[in-house]
């Protein structure tokens, strides 16, 4: 927690299967089923994609913090709810749609706290995020080859874009080979690792600083780099340079270079 930052948590009766609070421009949503390892369902991605609709749409807000316990950020999807379903009801529902798309379509950055096991639907939902920390002890796979399927949320192909292929044919294809935190870090799955009773405070002390920057730069950075995992590098460059060229119509820019020739302390407001 920051010291110097309010604290304001929603009421227990807003959602079932999650928490929220909010720490300055800061909002944490920890996912909250300990009986299930935080197991993904329906009803708790139906919540998480709420709540970071609601923060994404507040002007109070700047960037986001998901997590789950020490014990598991979540450790796979709910197997009992999806066993007995079937293809045509899935293709006709766009089964897992929900869960692959919308956090892909946020503004703000999501940082995640991995703390325990990511597998399955949780490794995926944390590369869904656009950094993730890892608590010492975390454990991120890919093992739904194991019960006769695939990923089916993002986990063959962001986990190739992440890992690498090699390393992603292993762990999706065997099942049982996992990253613990050393060498996610070292794959680039992760950007930094910290004790278990920290990695929250951390990640939420890196989401109040890139709240505290300009929210139009901050936001057209993030989609600058997404952009790069679907663009050839000419149009790439093409798009990043037209979003910076964009940003000298911004408040903000003027007031960053303005601070900077100045040696102050620039004041943003976010326009």
């Amino acid at each position: 927690m920051l010291a110097s930052d309010e604290v304001v948590s929603s009421g227990p009766a807003s959602y079932n299967m999650i928490k929220t609070e909010v720490q300055g421009r800061v909002a944490v949503v920890t996912l909250n089923r300990p009986k299930a390892l935080n197991a993904l369902c329906s009803e708790l991605f139906h919540e998480i994609n709420d709540a970071l609709a609601k923060f994404d749409n507040d002007s109070r807000i700047g960037a986001i913090v998901l997590t789950g316990s020490e014990r598991a950020f979540a450790a796979g999807a709910d197997i009992k709810e999806m066993k007995d379903t079937e293809f045509i009801d899935n293709y006709k529902s766009n089964f897992l749609g929900h869960w692959a798309e919308q956090i892909s379509r946020m503004r703000k950055p999501i940082v995640a706290a991995v703390n325990g096991y990511a597998l399955g639907g949780g490794c995926e939902l944390a590369m869904m995020c656009d950094i993730i920390y890892a608590g010492e002890k975390a454990v991120f796979g890919q093992p739904e080859i194991n019960l006769g399927t695939i990923p089916g949320a993002g986990g063959t192909q962001r986990l190739t874009h992440a890992v690498g292929k090699s390393k992603a044919m292993e762990m999706i294809l065997t099942g049982s080979v996992n990253l613990d935190a050393r060498e996610a870090k070292t794959l680039g799955l992760v950007s930094a690792i910290f004790p278990p009773e920290s990695l929250v405070e951390e990640a939420i002390k890196t989401a109040a600083k890139i709240a505290s920057k300009g929210a139009v730069s901050v936001q057209m950075a993030k989609e600058a780099v997404n952009q790069a995992y679907e663009l050839s590098l000419s149009s790439g460059l093409h798009f990043e340079r037209r979003l910076f060229q964009a940003t000298f119509a911004t408040k903000d820019q003027k007031e960053g270079m303005s601070a900077f020739a100045e040696k102050r302390k620039p004041s943003f407001v976010n326009e």
